[in-house]
């Protein structure tokens, strides 16, 4: 079973980029973030085209998260927002059953500032995503997506360029550490690369993506009894690259049978 995790900023400047990863990829279920396009605009025809069952919650012009499978796979009982966050009408939690697995596609907030409400409300929202994973011990669960965090220094370029603001603070990490304890979870990647630094996000400006000055802030989250079964688990940098990319590349991993 291969599992992808891709924040595409924006579904409708990205969806040939979509299609082509479908393509070259064949994932069997991939998580989207930041489709930012209400339901109705959601490209259900093109991705049902390319073999793909979806559902999409999403919240306009910001945000918006969805799950695709296989067609053939199974994709039912979906729920669309996380019990305990603070602003459900950004559309940044969907979960559904996939082939026996409870899978989650989640966009924790930025944070903007240390200190100011939507830093408080990001916090809020983890809290809250550990309690959900919590609740999955022991199961075979996948959360995956974009979580603004980045778990330790060497997952971010320059450490001292962030001292002081959001992805990197203690409050942050803590709590990203609770979504993995609470819920018996596992970094996939770290899990299967423990002493490689790569990135996943790097801002449009100045380079950075050329000049290695990213972070690893997408994460694949996966419940006790699918890590036995974890394979490769990569980053598909070749799509942070081209004509109107992402900030984000897409993590693909590869997972056992349930």
């Amino acid at each position: 079973m291969k599992l992808a995790t891709w924040n595409v900023n924006s579904l409708g400047a990205r969806l040939p980029r979509v299609l082509e990863f479908l393509a070259e990829h064949a994932p069997d279920v991939v998580l989207l973030q930041e489709t930012k396009c209400d339901d109705t605009a959601f490209p259900s025809d093109e991705l049902v085209a390319a073999g793909y069952d979806e559902v999409h919650h999403g919240a306009g012009r910001w945000a918006g998260v969805a799950i695709l499978a296989r067609r053939g796979l199974g994709l039912g009982d979906a729920v669309a927002g996380l019990p305990g966050e603070r602003r459900a009408e950004e559309a940044r939690w969907i979960e559904a059953t996939v082939a026996g697995m409870r899978v989650a596609s989640a966009y924790v907030t930025n944070g903007r500032e240390v200190g100011s409400e939507w830093f408080a409300e990001k916090l809020t929202f983890l809290d809250a995503l550990a309690a959900r994973a919590a609740a999955e011990r022991g199961s075979p669960f996948v959360v995956a997506g974009d979580f603004n965090v980045a778990r330790e220094d060497r997952d971010v370029y320059d450490p001292a360029a962030f001292a002081g603001a959001t992805h990197v603070t203690p409050e942050e990490r803590t709590r990203l550490e609770r979504v993995l304890s609470e819920g018996g979870l596992v970094d996939a990647y770290r899990h299967v690369h423990p002493e490689e630094t790569q990135f996943t996000w790097w801002d449009y400006r100045q380079g950075h993506f050329h000049r290695g000055m990213g972070l690893r802030i997408d994460y694949i989250l996966l419940g006790e009894p699918l890590v036995e079964g974890l394979g490769e688990c990569g980053i598909a940098r070749d799509y942070r690259k081209g004509q109107k990319p992402s900030d984000h590349a897409p993590l693909v991993a590869e997972v056992g049978g349930v």
